[in-house]
């Protein structure tokens, strides 16, 4: 029997953080390709870096950097503990940051050449510690542009470093293609190199405290689990809105846009999470069996549907938090007549049982009025007033969970006022990770980090979700390209996107929640 009470479940808690640090992981060398880049500075070395310092990896582990530029092995070190200092939001323990340091090598290569793999292979002999099963466990992480993978993996294939020697997993940034076909592509090169029970394509989304909890929320509440169903719920919206515009990315952004960043991958799994059916059970497969039924079951839209239930935009010069910004065009490495949308709004239908003609309003978009990530169930009202005034609008019920910047969950519903006769008053009851648990909640990388190293592919997409999300896309990138806006850019930066997203959902009486 679990009991109440906040000191309780705070003690449960530590018990259970406790029983995770003894739980060691085997000896392992994660290969970095693009180990010196960006993305290594900043998510990944700080990630690493906690693990290590939370007892959460074997001391038998070894980090492997394969790219350029050419430097030393105490050269990288003494880089990569720079960058952490400089991009971890916590300032480092120095002798946890030495030690740690200790464990990475760096080998200078450029991924086309043939030597290098061959180098590669012995370099990893060197460097690894076997497991209890005498194994070598290797990670080769792809923190390159997704147009080296490819190469890459036909290297690795050509110098028998997938299955031969080694135990071997890969790590596969987003995005997962371009479109369905070139990312069925990419999988065919994939799996021609390793099983898919081998290939790990990352969504930090996926591991973010919140996110996950949506399942847990879901399956182990059965009052909410009773009306999660079009009989109860009117809508669902989804709202990614970043303050921040495209920084120092203007040329992937070019190349990208605002689908194929945000919407093919980290909204359509929110989606899915909130409309997959109860799984038989908790393993990677089994979740991932009710995702890619739901984007299955997505409506696909024609031209018309299109130009109907889509809206894009690209931001124009405005405030953001009393700074003044300039507008997309103005951004570095962007063209000055570009037509790439930076803002997306959409009306999704799911076509099955539980959730036919309930609508799914789904929005994201960069210099937005403010940065907030939130996944809103509005719930149905009464179809008759028994308090206030006939001509009161009458609140819904709405749950809400936000992801970013806090992690909460809320509900809100209606009280009494008090002294007063039927005045009703709107209320939340909220339930914040911070305060609730007094503990900083990690970064979603250290999460995703440790479950391959572990080898659980739970937080991981499989390739038949990512085809079935780019189908829902595709047909609206296909469109947006091929029909070109005469009025970008369409909203200023600061505010909450263009008016034609407001109206899309006010044509159906409704309005954003979030804003």
């Amino acid at each position: 029997m679990i009991k109440a009470g906040p000191e309780i479940e705070r003690d449960l808690l530590k018990k259970c953080v406790v029983d995770l640090k003894e739980v060691r992981t085997e000896p392992f060398t994660m290969c970095i390709f693009g180990g010196a880049g960006d993305l290594s500075r900043r998510k990944l070395m700080p990630g690493l870096l906690h693990l290590f310092g939370s007892g959460e990896l074997a001391n038998g582990f070894s980090i492997l950097s394969i790219g350029m530029p050419e430097m030393t092995d105490n050269q990288y070190r003494s880089q990569i503990a720079d960058g952490i200092r400089q991009f971890d939001e916590t300032p480092p323990d120095e002798q946890k940051l030495e030690d740690f340091s200790s464990h990475l090598y760096c080998l200078p290569a450029r991924f086309e050449e043939d030597l290098k793999y061959k180098e590669l292979c012995q370099r990893v002999e060197d460097i690894s510690i076997p497991d209890s099963q005498g194994r070598i466990n290797v990670i080769f992480y792809m923190a390159v542009p997704a147009a080296a993978v490819p190469g890459i993996v036909g290297k690795l294939k050509k110098y028998n470093l997938c299955k031969g020697p080694f135990n071997a997993k890969i790590i596969v940034e987003k995005p997962f293609g371009h479109d369905r076909q070139s990312a069925r592509e990419l999988n065919h090169i994939l799996i021609d190199a390793f099983d898919e029970c081998q290939i790990y394509r990352i969504d930090h989304y996926l591991s973010k405290e919140p996110v996950q909890n949506i399942l847990f929320f879901r399956f182990s509440n059965f009052i909410f689990e009773q009306i999660w169903n079009r009989n109860y719920v009117d809508n669902v919206q989804i709202t990614v809105a970043e303050d921040i515009g495209i920084e120092h990315r203007g040329a992937f952004y070019e190349q990208t846009g605002v689908v194929r960043d945000i919407v093919q991958n980290h909204m359509l799994q929110l989606l899915g999470l909130i409309a997959m059916e109860p799984p038989v059970g908790f393993s990677a497969d089994y979740v991932r069996d009710e995702k890619t039924k739901v984007f299955n079951s997505i409506r696909i839209m024609d031209a018309y549907h299109v130009d109907r239930f889509t809206v894009r935009g690209q931001y124009g010069p405005g405030h953001v938090n009393g700074q003044s910004v300039p507008g997309y065009r103005q951004e570095k490495n962007v063209a000055p007549i570009s037509l790439q949308p930076t803002f997306f709004a959409a009306k999704f239908n799911v076509d099955n049982l539980r959730w036919a003609g309930v609508p799914f309003y789904v929005r994201t978009g960069k210099r937005m009025a403010k940065r907030i990530t939130e996944i809103c169930i509005q719930f149905k009202q009464l179809p008759l007033r028994m308090f206030g005034k006939p001509s009161d609008a009458l609140e819904p019920n709405i749950l809400v969970f936000t992801v970013q910047p806090d992690e909460k969950i809320s509900l809100r519903f209606c009280v009494k006022y008090p002294y007063s006769v039927d005045e009703l008053y709107l209320v939340n009851m909220v339930f914040d990770y911070r305060d609730m648990f007094k503990m900083k909640v990690p970064d979603p990388y250290e999460r995703l980090l440790l479950d391959c190293v572990k080898g659980d592919l739970s937080l991981f997409v499989r390739q038949d979700s990512v085809e079935a999300m780019w189908e829902v896309v595709d047909p609206i990138i296909s469109r947006w390209e091929n029909i070109a806006l005469k009025d970008f850019p369409n909203y200023a930066a600061g505010s909450w996107g263009p008016l034609e997203a407001q109206a899309l959902v006010e044509s159906d009486e409704r309005q954003w929640i979030t804003r």
